[in-house]
């Protein structure tokens, strides 16, 4: 059986895009019974740019609930939030002393900020060798990454084999998996929906601001009597990953034959998140009241990934010199 392991940032409430885009594939590859997945909540690296505590506690708590909304089994998956965790930051110190300086001066990470230098900390600068910590205590087989962090996971790769020549083999070489067929959904303004971009659709809000947020979707200027081409149309595209195959035909036909408003569309669309993520949106609320339950299940996955993480870390304090 092999390992997975994949993180997840608490930067705020997940949206239409991570969930359509990295929840629900994580989930199903969760539930296939040759891996045991690792899937955890990662505070640690969020701080890098998250520094209200309040902030950040509610962002853990708001992935949490989504996750398990979206029917992540926490019986086989272990689920657990990094913090929890404290072995991972006595492995980043270690890493980060046998780590050479321009390894990390090189990654995109730091890379793309070496140019403000006054926005740039030292968690952000050795923000590769948390995450080499995070993958490699758990001996992770394989790690699902974009491709804007494929770099960072060969950084972990490196670091792993580094050590693992000088003293001895002690941890996995994990290796990347990275889709190629990556779902890419649109935000409010047509762009890749990103929290950075201010696009994003939070399925979860109440009914009446989802309504503003979807009706806030950019489109052109073409009078409701005239045929419209629905492939340019934001509202179509967002339309036609949730509906159905009827549904979604008969919206292109209301479109090319005219004398269908864009209005129309968007009350459409938003009815059919309200339809389709219904038990998800019950859920996320049911567990944003019960944080209690969130905190139990993040707990005992803690405690099952604590007891990976003190085993690897114990072998390598031995080999380092340290007593274990």
């Amino acid at each position: 059986m092999s390992r997975i392991l994949t993180g997840i940032q608490s930067t705020g409430v997940p949206h239409l895009g991570n969930i359509l885009g990295a929840v629900k594939p994580a989930i199903e590859m969760c539930r296939n019974p040759a891996h045991e997945a690792f899937l955890f909540i990662a505070d640690l690296h969020s701080l890098t740019t998250v520094r209200n505590a309040g902030v950040l506690r509610e962002n853990t708590y708001s992935v949490a609930a989504a996750w398990l909304a979206f029917g992540l089994d926490t019986r086989k998956t272990t689920f657990y939030r990094q913090s929890d965790v404290p072995e991972v930051c006595e492995l980043t110190w270690m890493l980060s002393c046998l780590t050479p300086y321009p390894m990390l001066a090189n990654a995109h990470s730091f890379k793309d900020k070496s140019g403000r230098l006054a926005e740039v900390n030292a968690g952000l600068f050795i923000y590769p060798v948390l995450m080499a910590a995070d993958i490699i205590l758990y001996d992770a087989d394989f790690v699902p990454v974009g491709k804007d962090q494929q770099q960072h996971l060969e950084i972990t790769r490196d670091i792993a084999m580094s050590f693992n020549r000088a003293y001895g083999d002690t941890f996995v070489v994990p290796q990347a998996t990275i889709s190629e067929q990556v779902m890419l959904v649109p935000g409010t303004d047509g762009q890749k929906m990103s929290k950075s971009y201010n696009n994003t659709i939070n399925i979860f809000l109440p009914d009446k601001e989802l309504l503003k947020v979807v009706k806030k979707i950019v489109t052109d200027a073409t009078p409701v009597e005239q045929p419209k081409d629905p492939e340019k149309c934001t509202v179509f595209k967002l339309f036609s990953l949730i509906a159905g195959k009827t549904d979604i035909e008969e919206m292109r036909q209301n479109y090319i034959r005219g004398g269908y408003g864009y209005g129309q569309a968007k009350e459409a669309l938003y009815e059919a998140i309200i339809e389709k993520f219904k038990k998800e949106r019950e859920l996320y609320n049911y567990f944003m009241r019960d944080k209690n339950e969130l905190d139990k299940k993040l707990k005992e996955g803690a405690e099952k990934a604590k007891a990976v993480a003190t085993a690897k870390l114990k072998l390598m304090r031995e080999k380092l010199g340290y007593k274990s």
